[in-house]
């Protein structure tokens, strides 16, 4: 199958998919917003009790990269669904979400330590 591998040919995989299967009544914004939830549970379930180092090498298993690939499939299939229903543009959102975090967390100036860890009132999250 080569299918085009853009956000929208994707959207319209899903909704097929579901569409075939009489899916569409219960992909609800709600309903997706769980499932998305769910499966990412499930993503970081398979990193739960490993140490950094060991996180950075889970691909190096073919059973665990395999896991690991269906999850980010999985949570990208449901983020895909939910941006469709709403109406939202998930590339263009990223983009200005990036735009905005440039903003509000600048780069260190040159005579700062490069990746300084963030200060208490500072995060790492993409808030």
């Amino acid at each position: 199958m080569n299918h085009r591998l853009d956000v929208p040919a994707l959207q319209n995989r899903l909704a097929a998919f579901a569409a075939a299967r009489h899916w569409q009544p219960y992909h609800t914004p709600k309903n997706l917003a769980a499932a998305l939830s769910v499966e990412a549970s499930e993503l970081l379930e398979i990193f739960q009790w490993l140490t950094p180092e060991e996180s950075g090498r889970v691909m190096a298993d073919p059973e665990t990269a395999h896991r690991v690939t269906d999850e980010v499939a999985d949570v990208l299939a449901y983020l895909l669904q939910f941006c469709e229903g709403l109406g939202i543009d998930p590339l263009a959102a990223l983009a200005a979400k990036i735009d905005r975090n440039e903003l509000r967390f600048p780069a260190p100036e040159s005579h700062k330590a490069p990746n300084n860890p963030p200060t208490n009132t500072e995060s790492h999250s993409s808030e």
